[in-house]
């Protein structure tokens, strides 16, 4: 989850300089908000585990993660081309937090994780229901 944070924590913070859209400005900026307390949270959960972060996906693309090539074509587009880029981008990302939230809930090791994981849900299905992607 944090280098897909991570990822998406870079397209929202694009937002304000690539649309004129209003709405998604503002989604945007709580969409990053809330990209930045999950990455807190998480970056606490790795320590508190003992776990070094070692990056094991680094440079890699994973499912929901916004990718470099996508990052690059958001930093050079602007209006509608940025905007459908956002939210595709943001919708792929939500969707495979979703799983990956689910997945801990139902079979994490970790009740700190678990917690993270349905704190995460409830966000997500707030989000999802009252704006834009």
């Amino acid at each position: 989850m944090i280098p897909m944070n991570e990822r998406a924590r870079l397209l929202t913070g694009l937002a304000p300089s690539r649309t004129a859209d209003p709405a998604l400005v503002d989604l945007a900026a709580r969409t990053g908000t809330r990209l930045e307390r999950e990455l807190a949270d998480l970056r606490a959960l790795l320590d508190l585990s003992g776990t070094p972060d070692t990056r094991p996906h680094e440079g890699h693309d994973m499912p929901g993660m916004v990718g470099l090539d996508t990052l690059r074509k958001a930093e050079k587009a602007k209006g509608e081309q940025f905007e459908r880029i956002l939210t595709e981008g943001l919708r792929a990302h939500l969707a495979q937090t979703g799983k990956l939230c689910a997945s801990e809930r139902t079979s994490g090791g970790s009740e700190e994780a678990k917690a993270l994981a349905g704190s995460a849900v409830r966000e997500l299905d707030r989000l999802t229901t009252t704006n834009r992607p």
